[in-house]
């Protein structure tokens, strides 16, 4: 797995770019207000982009990107909108753009990628609890799998990362009723999938 750098590093990637000619001209207030957000958001995003690509190291290139979009468009954001939907916005145009370039016609969720390492874990778990962890990640995995794109990014940007259904809207290009409509079709299918792993365990 490819690693997102630190927030230190981050920082110094947008706050010292002599050789960006986009970044030497920004304000430093501009670059210093980017690496503070790129130290907020940026694993919200990578998680976000994992989701939707199937690939932490893919993920992880693709937060790079959007960030290095947001920072040249940090002029374009205006003073009252919110920056969390604009850079989410931002992060879903790039995942499209590299599931085209991959060609890829379906996504596999790499399991088991986003869990804590063994040692922060509690030591009291059994391995029981272990194994029915692994499985309800997998659950879940298959039944974002079965979601469209958009559906699948809507309900992420809403259960995941929290944000409003207006926003949502807003970023998806949506009327707030097609939003609200397609998260409820979204959890219903979860529920059916979850459902079904519970009749099929008895």
């Amino acid at each position: 797995m490819t690693a997102l750098p630190d927030s230190l590093f981050a920082a110094a990637r947008f706050v010292d770019a002599p050789d960006d000619p986009v970044a030497s001209s920004e304000p430093q207030s501009e670059r210093v207000e980017m690496a503070t957000l790129y130290a907020k958001l940026a694993p919200s995003v990578h998680r976000f982009l994992r989701d939707l690509l199937g690939d932490a190291a893919l993920a992880a290139d693709a937060t790079q990107e959007t960030f290095v979009r947001a920072f040249r468009r940090y002029d374009t954001l205006d003073d009252g909108r919110r920056a969390t939907p604009w850079i989410f916005g931002i992060a879903r145009n790039v995942s499209l753009e590299a599931r085209r370039a991959r060609g890829r016609a379906r996504r596999v969720i790499v399991e088991g990628d986003g869990e804590a390492p063994a040692s922060a874990r509690s030591k009291s778990r059994t391995p029981e609890a272990e194994l029915l962890d692994r499985e309800a990640v997998r659950v879940v995995a298959s039944a974002l799998d079965r979601l469209s794109d958009d559906r699948r990014a809507a309900l992420l940007l809403r259960l995941d990362h929290g944000l409003a259904y207006d926003e949502i809207a807003g970023l998806m290009g949506w009327t707030l009723a097609k939003v609200k409509v397609e998260i409820f079709r979204a959890r219903e299918v979860l529920r059916a999938t979850v459902e079904e792993y519970e009749r099929c365990s008895k």
